[in-house]
C-alpha cells in the first residue's frame, strides 16, 4: 500500500479525510460541500454557483481576491472552485511546506467570506451563460437539454448556473441564506492528500476551520421515475449536429454500477473499443464519439455523446443503436471483459500518483458514503462476468428509456427521427 487513509470528525461536524502518500511531491487540499443546483428552488436556481464566485472575492483575513490569490500562489497553489448538480468543491494544490497557508485560505474563504461585488459577479455569470444559448436565447447545451428531458421539473434538471431570469433576481439575502444553510460542519468534507502527516493535517484543520458553524448534512428530494423515450431537436444552423443519447441508470453504489462501468469500457475505452472503432475508425461517420456514466448518490445516467456532419446524423444514430444491440444480444467476449477489468486496475494504479484523484476518491465520496478501498473496487470488478454485462445491457440499454437530444442544422432532424423510430428493432427488443 503506497498510502494510508484517515477519517476524523471534528466537534463542528466537519469530516477530515487525510491521505498520507509519502511517495508524492505535491499536496492537494480540497473542501467538498453537499450543495449544488439540486439544492435550489425554481426561483433561486443558480445561487450555489453565484456563491462559489463570491467566495473568491475575499474573506475576513484576505479581504480581496488579489491578496487571497497571491498568498496561495506563493506556496505553489492555484485556488479554484467547481459547482455541480449535487455538490461543490474548492481546491488548491500546494507545496508540502505550504499546507498551513493553503488550509488557512480555504478555511477563511468558506467560513468568513465577505460576499461582496454581487452585481459584478452576476454580470460575469450572465456572460458565461452565452456559451449555452443561441442568439435567440434558446438553450443549445446538450447536457442541460438531456437533464431537462430526463428529470423534468425535479431539481436535478436545473441548470447549474441558473437562467438569466433567476440569476438577475438573486439577492444578497438569498445568497446569505444559502450560505448559512449549507456551509455548516455536517455538510462539508475536508480532504488533504500528499506527503503529509495525519496529526499535522488534523491540527491545522482545527485552526483553519475554527469558525465553521455546526449544522446537519442536507437531504435531497428523491429523483423521479425514469422518463419515457423522447427525441428533442433544437435547430441551429451550424456545420455539425451535436447529440446525446441518454439511458437512465443507477447510483454509483448500486449493485449494477460496476457491471455498467465495465460495459461502458467495452463501448468506449480507447480507439480500439467498439464505439470509436465502429463509427470513427471504420466508417468515418464522426470525428469523435464517447460513452460515459454520470452518477449521483441515488440515480445515474448512461450517456453517449458525439458530433457529426448533418448528412451523417441518421447513419451515426443507426450505428450507435446497432452497436448497443450487439451488447444486448450477448456478443461480448471474455477478452473484452478482461481488458476492461485490466484497464480499471491500471487506472487505479495511476490514481496513486495523483493527489487530486486520491482526494476526490476518498474525501469527495465521503459527502455521500464511505469510499471503497482500491482493493475492494478491484474485487468488485473481478467478480463481474460476461453474463452480468449482458444482463445490464438488456435491462438499461432499452429503447423504451432512450432520451435523445440533438442541436444542429434542420437537415439532420428527419434522418435522426427516422433512425430513432427503428430503435426498438435496432436494439433487438
Amino acid at each position: 500500500m503506497s498510502f494510508r487513509v484517515f477519517r476524523d470528525v471534528l466537534p463542528s461536524g466537519l469530516t477530515c479525510v487525510t491521505v498520507e502518500a509519502p511517495h508524492l511531491h505535491s499536496v492537494m487540499c480540497a473542501v467538498y460541500v453537499r450543495v449544488g443546483s439540486r439544492h435550489e428552488t425554481a426561483r433561486t436556481n443558480g445561487v450555489s454557483h453565484l456563491l462559489e464566485h463570491l467566495f473568491f472575492r475575499g474573506s475576513k483575513r484576505y479581504p480581496d481576491s488579489v491578496r487571497m490569490n497571491a498568498a496561495v500562489e506563493a506556496v505553489g497553489g492555484n485556488l479554484n472552485g467547481v459547482t455541480m448538480r449535487d455538490s461543490s468543491y474548492f481546491y488548491t494544490p500546494c507545496h508540502p511546506d505550504g499546507l498551513e497557508v493553503a488550509l488557512r485560505i480555504l478555511g477563511d474563504m468558506l467560513t468568513q467570506p465577505r460576499l461582496v461585488h454581487l452585481a459584478t459577479e452576476k454580470k460575469i455569470i450572465l456572460e458565461e451563460m452565452l456559451d449555452e444559448v443561441d442568439e435567440k436565447g434558446r438553450d443549445i447545451d446538450v447536457d442541460n437539454l438531456s437533464k431537462m428531458k430526463a428529470w423534468g421539473s425535479h431539481p436535478l434538471s436545473f441548470k447549474i448556473a441558473g437562467t438569466p431570469k433567476t440569476v438577475k433576481g438573486l439577492t444578497l439575502a438569498d445568497v446569505r441564506r444559502h450560505f448559512a444553510r449549507h456551509y455548516v460542519g455536517g455538510n462539508l468534507v475536508l480532504g488533504v492528500a500528499g506527503p503529509v502527516q495525519h496529526a499535522k493535517v488534523l491540527a491545522q484543520a482545527r485552526r483553519s476551520f475554527a469558525k465553521l458553524r455546526r449544522g446537519p448534512r442536507v437531504e435531497e428530494a428523491p429523483p423521479p421515475a425514469p422518463a419515457a423515450a423522447t427525441f428533442h431537436f433544437t435547430r441551429l444552423e451550424e456545420s455539425q449536429v451535436e447529440f446525446r443519447f441518454t439511458f437512465p441508470a443507477v447510483s454509483d453504489h448500486h449493485a449494477d454500477a460496476m457491471p455498467l462501468a465495465l460495459l461502458r469500457r467495452v463501448l468506449d475505452d480507447g480507439l480500439s473499443s467498439r464505439l470509436p472503432h465502429n463509427i470513427v475508425e471504420k466508417r468515418g461517420l464522426a470525428y469523435s464519439i464517447a460513452a460515459s456514466i454520470e452518477t449521483f448518490h441515488d440515480t445515474g445516467a448512461f450517456e453517449i455523446d458525439g458530433a457529426c456532419a448533418p448528412e451523417h446524423a441518421g447513419p451515426v444514430t443507426r450505428e450507435v443503436l446497432r452497436t448497443l444491440s450487439t451488447l444486448r444480444h450477448g456478443h461480448i467476449t471474455g477478452e473484452e471483459l478482461r481488458r476492461a477489468q485490466r484497464r480499471l486496475r491500471i487506472q487505479l494504479d495511476f490514481t496513486r500518483d495523483a493527489p487530486g484523484d486520491l482526494c476526490g476518491w476518498f474525501a469527495g465520496t465521503e459527502l455521500f458514503r464511505s469510499a471503497e478501498t482500491f482493493d475492494e473496487k478491484i474485487a468488485q470488478a473481478e467478480a463481474v462476468t460476461v453474463d452480468d454485462l449482458v444482463r445490464v445491457a438488456r435491462h438499461y440499454l432499452d429503447a423504451a428509456r432512450l432520451i435523445t437530444v440533438a442541436v444542429g442544422p434542420r437537415a439532420a432532424k428527419a434522418p435522426m427521427a427516422e433512425a430513432l423510430e427503428q430503435a426498438a428493432r435496432l436494439l433487438g427488443r
